[in-house]
Formats: C-alpha cells, structure tokens, sequence
C-alpha cells in the first residue's frame, strides 16, 4: 500500500515539475518568439485558438506591440469572429489612427462583409495618412467597384498603376472598370489581307461597332463589310458580357450574313470566365459556325497577370473533324501604361472562330485537317478617352497536302469612350 502511494506521489511531483517548467520557459520567452510562435500556429497548423493564445502573451510582455494586436484582429476575422475583430481594431485605431495596416485589415472585414461604406470610410481615413499606399488604393477600387461606383474606382487605379506599373492585381481590376467605367464605345477597325500563292485578291475587312455597358450586362451591335473571293457581304452582329457575380461573367454571341462565301450564314458562341485567386482567369465555352451545316467547335483558356505582363493559353477543339486538338493560341500582352496601351504578341496554330479574318477558312472544316502557324503584333496607344491601334499579322497555312503558302495581314484601328 505504501509503495502504491509513492508511485503517486512520485508521478504527481512529476507533473508538477513538468509544468513547473514549461512556465518557466514560457516566461523566458520574448514577445518576439511568441508572435513567431503564433504566426506559426495560424499560417502552417490553420490553429487560431492557439495563435491567439500565444498573441495574447506576447502582448503581456510588450503591450504596445501594435503589430500583435492587428495580427489578432486578422485571425478574429479568419475565425469568423468579426466582433471580436472589430474590437480590437477600433482599440487600435483608437490609440494609432495612422496605423496603416489597422486601417487595411479592418476596411478588408467589413469589405468582404459587404458593408462598403464603412469600409470606404475606413480606407480613405486610412488614406489621408498612407496616400501612397498601394494596398489601401487597390482596397479602395474593390470597394468602389462593387458599389458600381466605376470611374471613381478607375481613378484610384489610374494612381496605383501609375506609381506601380507591376501591380498585377491592379491591372486585373483595371480591365474589368475600364469598360464600366465608360458608358459607351464606338469602334472603328479596318484589315487588308494579301496572299503570295493562295488567293490571287486580297480580301479587305471593315468592321464598326457600338458598345453599351450597363451594371448588368455589356452589349455589342457590329456591322461588319467584307470583300472575300472578288464577292462583297455583310454580317451583323451582337454580343453580350452579362455580371453573374464577382467571380463570374459570360460571353454570349450570335451573328448572320446571307452571303455564305464571305461569312458564315450564322455563328453562335457562349463562353463562362471565372475570376480566379493571384490574378488568373479561366474560361470554358462553345462555338457553332453554320454554312451549310453546323461546325461545333469548344475552347479553353487560362490568362494571368504577371507584373506588366497578361498571358493567355487558348485552344479550340473540333471533334467532328476528325482530331482533338484543333487549335491553340498563346497570347501576351506587355503594358506601357494604362490597361489599353501595350504591345501584344501572339504566335499558335490552326484557324481560330473567333477571328473575323480567317473564320471563312472554316468552311466545311477543311483547313481543320491541313497545318498552319500564324504570328500577330499589335499595340495600341491612349490618348485621353481616344484609343488607337496598328497591327501586323503572319499566317503560313498548308491549304492543299504538302502545299504552302503565306498570308499577309495589315490592320488599324480607333476607338472613342464616352
């Protein structure tokens, strides 16, 4: 009985000792190491409790850590305990109301709660202090842009890419604003195609269209005149960008012509693009090209914004020409300035749908079965709300077996918002 009670007295003392210990060691501890700790506990083991916990020590050691106080505030609201993060913002920004990083975690909460103005309210308060902050000016343009206040939004961009012409993020926005933030567009655009073997005519394109953005949807009416084959003919056209949500937007087309030698009687097209994390977007959709019969035709493509840089893989698929793979396109965009001032290139295979210039070439699927590669150049400048365009193209196409030959492509273009 005496050793019984000794085995658990020993075991107790044990105990005692062990987390006699570990409080010691947990008072050795700087505030540093425990932030560390804590940092470790919510970014690697997805652990809020704990990271709070070892916040909350950190700051009994040094209770002006304003760094530790904002970082509990962040895992508050990563825990879903957007009261508890409110609170201890507004004791932040109470005592630091020039906290910069106070300023974009709290408009950050109530941002992504949809709560915009008090949102903006804090963004711009947090602005009067960092007015060159480049995260509080991209915060500002989410903001605005989901009030549908878009040329406000598009201001604040036009500063931050201005003072950070890398920012990905920015550029991303700035393509979606842009268009929402001018109510209308005309476009004028004029191509001049010469071939060395295939066609003994150039072809020549004209096309005018009038875009209409509204908070719901973008519409585009289209006239295009071609001259293909020494015959003439007209397509007429619309297209519609719907806003299903913030992640999501839709491509929907449809055009017509009765002269079936110059274009497609008819094409019809859908597309669904996700806005995707870090600036990727991707898209999955359908074409249908009617002659005399119809020609299904599916593409895919992903796009990212890398610094000054947009890259976009495309390709289009024809299974009921026999092949998978039918064509694909690589797409990049170098930008000097604002989202419509660059230098493109895009080099890829085959006959895209979507290119007024070649979609003739379509006919019947012929040249789904024959090779080509083509390369393209473009840029295009801004002048206040006028935007003009120069661009230069390269097609060398395998049009009958083992036969070969290039097609040259010259085009302009202008286009006025308002």
């Amino acid at each position: 009985m005496h050793r019984i009670k000794f085995k658990y007295l020993t075991l107790f003392l044990l105990v005692i000792s062990f987390k006699m210990a570990s409080a010691q060691r947990d008072t050795t501890l700087s505030a540093d190491d425990l932030f560390k700790q804590a940092r470790t506990a919510a970014f690697d083991q997805k652990n809020y409790p704990l990271a709070i916990s070892l916040s909350k020590k950190a700051l009994v050691r040094n209770p002006d850590y304003t760094e530790i106080s904002v970082f509990i505030g962040r895992v508050y609201t990563w825990s879903d305990k957007q009261d508890s993060a409110r609170t201890v913002f507004n004791d932040v920004l109470a005592k630091h109301p020039d906290n910069e990083d106070a300023s974009l975690a709290y408009g950050s909460l109530e941002f992504w709660g949809n709560n915009y103005p008090r949102a903006l309210q804090l963004v711009n308060t947090g602005l009067k202090y960092h007015g060159g902050s480049n995260d509080l000016l991209l915060l500002k343009a989410q903001i605005l842009t989901d009030m549908k206040q878009y040329k406000a939004a598009d201001s604040s961009l036009n500063v931050l890419i201005k003072q950070d012409p890398k920012n990905a993020g920015a550029r991303s926005l700035s393509d979606r604003v842009k268009d929402e933030a001018s109510v209308n567009k005309i476009s004028l655009s004029y191509d001049y195609i010469w071939f060395d073997n295939r066609f003994p005519n150039p072809w020549q394109i004209a096309e005018i269209d009038y875009t209409r953005t509204t908070p719901a949807v973008t519409l585009v009416g289209s006239l295009t005149y071609a001259n293909r084959f020494q015959s003439n003919g007209l397509q007429y056209g619309i297209d519609a960008y719907p806003h299903i949500s913030k992640m999501f937007y839709a491509y929907v087309s449809a055009a017509y012509s009765d002269n079936t030698t110059v274009f497609p009687k008819y094409r019809i097209g859908f597309s669904l693009f996700a806005n995707l994390p870090k600036s990727f977007e991707a898209e999955l959709g359908f074409r249908d090209i009617y002659f005399s019969g119809a020609n299904w035709i599916y593409t895919a493509s992903i796009a990212k914004y890398y610094k000054n840089w947009w890259f976009n893989l495309r390709t289009y698929l024809g299974p009921d020409f026999g092949t998978i793979s039918q064509s694909y396109t690589l797409t990049a965009r170098y930008y000097t300035g604002g989202t419509d001032d660059y230098f493109m290139a895009a080099i890829g295979t085959g006959v895209s749908p979507d290119d007024p210039r070649n979609i003739v070439l379509l006919n019947n699927g012929v040249n789904y079965k024959l090779t080509s590669t083509n390369f393209l150049l473009e840029y295009r400048k801004t002048i206040k709300l006028n935007i003009f365009y120069i661009s230069f193209g390269l097609d060398n196409q395998e049009y009958r077996f083992q036969t070969r030959g290039n097609q040259f492509d010259f085009g302009i273009g202008y286009q006025r918002r308002f």
